[in-house]
């Protein structure tokens, strides 16, 4: 138990305990790491010295210095953090660094080395296969031998909050003779999941599934902003380009990897047995129950079951190192859409709208088969946490502007 007047119920008590990047006008400019804490931000550099422990780490303009540190020293920093906020004694140091959440400016929590999406799920993938291969195999012939992913472009991994201009690029419709360039008219949303590397590898060396606790520092929500019509004409032969590369979209909390222990279930049943390097029955399996929310303009339209993925981030960690790919602090990847068996889980509107065949209706009255301008969507979600708690990931949100 904290200290601190906490709701029971509250995703953000100490089981939980998310890092993120503010600024704030006691230090105008200044950016620090916070933890957040019910309704409040913890100014964790400044606990660490009020409290008389080292404060380097904590101290720094972004999350990358503290997630190079390793895991050893993940936990430690996270054991002192709950001492901080459950012992009494601390009370008198820690309670003026605590700040009002609606006081501070989030951002971008550390710093992006590279950036992977992968296409883990077989929901989202069968469903694709049959909108875009009708009367062929959903699935193509690798899908379930590897993760398949794609490089995308680091430097447009942008924080919650920062709006999205429609892209343009071109587009060539079926029933059109040549291409056309202009803003994309297929905006679409992937409500996914981001796994952010901390401890970094050395080149040619292999991370094994057993490594993934080792250098995985966290998690985090992930929009990963997608341009149907330009995609759909770029794609082929070598896959996603400028229909990604405008803009993904991260929340600002990074939840630590130990936090989510009770959320581990084991994946979904695979009919196909994977190759060594990625086959996890005899290991600690990674997959994890996490509940995911989708709201267009305010309005829920679907809610993704994050544990019906068939591909578990350890899996995707060993795949994307297999061939002596080197790991860097600030890698992030992602786990590709989200999306269950049933229609309400879909995580993209190609899905939800069947490409645009069954328009969403929303509480207003309006439907949607891509995004309009003006549009905001918001990616929520939760996690089992110990004794029943929920643990909070908070929110990824973006407005389309034209």
């Amino acid at each position: 138990m904290t200290w601190l007047a906490i709701p029971q119920d509250s995703p953000y008590g100490v089981h939980a305990l998310p890092y993120g990047v503010f600024t704030a006008d006691d230090r105008p400019g200044r950016r620090r790491i916070g933890v957040r804490i019910g309704d409040r931000v913890l100014d964790a550099g400044a606990a660490a010295r009020a409290v008389g422990a080292p404060s380097v780490l904590l101290d720094a303009d972004s999350l990358n210095p503290l997630m190079a540190a390793g895991h050893r020293t993940w936990r430690e920093v996270r054991g002192a953090l709950t001492a901080w906020l459950t012992d009494e004694a601390h009370r008198p140091a820690v309670a003026p660094c605590l700040l009002p959440l609606h006081a501070v400016d989030l951002h971008l929590p550390f710093e992006v080395a590279d950036y992977v999406d992968f296409y883990a799920s077989e929901h989202h993938a069968t469903n694709l296969g049959r909108i875009f291969r009708p009367g062929q195999d959903a699935l193509t012939a690798n899908w379930k031998h590897l993760p398949i992913g794609y490089h995308g472009r680091a430097g447009t991994v942008v924080v919650s909050g920062t709006p999205i201009v429609r892209p343009h690029g071109q587009r060539k419709a079926p029933t059109d003779a040549l291409p056309s360039f202009g803003p994309t008219r297929r905006l679409d949303i992937e409500a996914e999941i981001g796994f952010v590397v901390g401890t970094p590898s050395e080149l040619g060396s292999r991370v094994p599934l057993s490594g993934f606790r080792a250098h995985v520092f966290g998690v985090c929500l992930l929009n990963d902003w997608s341009a149907r019509d330009i995609q759909a004409w770029e794609y082929v032969p070598l896959g996603p380009f400028l229909g990604k590369s405008f803009a993904t979209s991260v929340s600002p909390w990074v939840v630590p990897l130990d936090a989510l222990e009770q959320a581990r279930v084991t994946p979904p049943h695979r009919d196909v047995d994977p190759l060594d390097y990625l086959d996890d029955r005899g290991g600690e399996p990674w997959g994890l129950d996490i509940a995911l929310e989708v709201s267009l303009n305010g309005h829920v339209v679907s809610r993704p079951p994050f544990a019906a993925m068939y591909w578990t981030a350890a899996q995707q960690l060993a795949h994307l190192t297999a061939n002596g790919a080197s790991l860097r602090t600030g890698d992030l990847y992602a786990s590709g859409t989200v999306s269950g068996p049933e229609p309400e889980g879909r995580g993209a509107l190609i899905e939800l709208t069947w490409n645009g065949e069954q328009p969403v209706k929303l509480a207003d009255g309006t439907t949607r088969t891509f995004l309009e301008n003006g549009d905001e969507v918001t990616i929520t979600a939760t996690a089992p946490g110990p004794g029943g708690t929920r643990i909070g990931f908070g929110e990824v949100t973006g407005r389309i502007l034209p």
